[in-house]
């Protein structure tokens, strides 16, 4: 294992090479120092069982990380979540400019014959992570996500960009009652994110979390067009703070949950991955890679969930991580937007908050 560090006020992160996730990020607000991002009990713990055909990106689960594919890898040779999330990188350069330190890692395998880039910038006095990821080159179609996980010990909520409604797919993540337990129903969808299919019966808020005691599910939320910015906040009501996600809808129109709340049964997971919420922007069918670069159920809704490589192109992705405090008496996040150089979080009771922003990131 090699960890690469970079650090800029007030952020500092570091990236595990040997399979490009995010390890440890921490963001600095006043007298705070957040830690908004989860790591697997499991990677630090010596002592670890894991099955032959654990792949590493569940061996070193952590933060966020780069998936090309998305899921279930049955086009390529490669484990699930693809090469990006499973195989070493190599540190490049790091570049410093005026505010701004951009580390730059290549992937050391390719991905349907693309070379890909990983670029990770701070800049000073910015509560964010701005991450990019290049395909240069290579041939066919492949899906990406991103796929950042935030902890909440005591649960919180989530506030959301406009979306056309949520869907889960034809069979949960576990069908084995001896294995694991899921409580949404599948395959379900509905408009309302506040009143989604149980199995047993009655509905769930899906913007309150966790939903049920022991449970692992996973949906699919479609971008409402018409906007230039997409976003998640999941507010934590333990660590009094909130985790923000940023992306532009027209390259990642989807957003998938996973909700991993104690439960799987088996090994690394034995009960104790608890009160994680994924938060995974993507272009991608959640049934994997083929399933994403063919005529599917999100396709004929207008939904893309592939990119086109070409010999001569290069395909970039670019997403956003940041947190803040937040305060016992706050409401709930209801609006978020771009002004001049900040990022401006609107509160249900009218309050404001504006958080140091470069919102040409996204927009390039």
């Amino acid at each position: 294992m090699t960890i690469h560090t970079l650090d800029l006020d007030p952020v500092s992160l570091s990236i595990d090479l040997s399979v490009g996730h995010i390890a440890d990020l921490k963001i600095r607000d006043g007298q705070r120092l957040l830690t908004p991002l989860h790591r697997a009990p499991w990677v630090d713990d010596p002592n670890a069982i894991f099955p032959e055909t654990t792949p590493p990106n569940v061996r070193r689960l952590s933060g966020d990380f780069f998936c090309a594919p998305f899921g279930r890898n049955d086009l390529e040779e490669a484990p699930s979540h693809g090469w990006p999330a499973n195989s070493a990188w190599n540190h490049l350069e790091t570049i410093r400019l005026d505010d701004r330190i951009t580390a730059v890692f290549r992937l050391q395998k390719l991905v349907m014959g693309a070379v890909v880039e990983k670029r990770i910038t701070l800049i000073a006095c910015h509560p964010f992570v701005y991450q990019e990821h290049c395909f240069i080159g290579g041939a066919g179609s492949v899906s990406a996500a991103h796929h950042v996980m935030v902890h909440m010990a005591e649960g919180g909520d989530l506030a959301i960009s406009a979306k056309l409604g949520a869907q889960t797919p034809p069979e949960a993540l576990e069908t084995e009652p001896a294995r694991g337990r899921s409580v949404l129903a599948y395959p379900a969808k509905t408009a309302d994110l506040t009143e989604f299919p149980l199995a047993v019966g009655g509905v769930a808020d899906l913007t309150t979390y966790p939903l049920a005691k022991q449970h692992e599910d996973f949906l699919t939320l479609v971008e409402a067009p018409g906007h230039a910015l997409g976003w998640s906040v999941v507010s934590r009501k333990a660590e009094q703070d909130r985790v923000i996600v940023l992306k532009r809808p027209d390259t990642l129109p989807v957003t998938m949950l996973w909700m991993s709340n104690g439960g799987r049964d088996y090994a690394p997971w034995s009960g104790r991955h608890t009160g994680v919420l994924g938060i995974e922007d993507a272009r991608a069918s959640p049934l994997g890679h083929a399933e994403s670069c063919r005529n599917n159920a999100l396709t004929r809704d207008g939904v893309a969930t592939a990119f086109d490589l070409h010999a001569r192109k290069t395909t970039c992705i670019r997403q956003v991580i940041g947190a803040c405090t937040a305060g016992t008496a706050d409401t709930k996040v209801v609006d978020l937007c771009n002004e001049e150089g900040e990022l401006v979080l609107r509160l249900l009771d009218g309050a404001i908050r504006t958080l140091k922003y470069d919102q040409t990131f996204l927009a390039g």
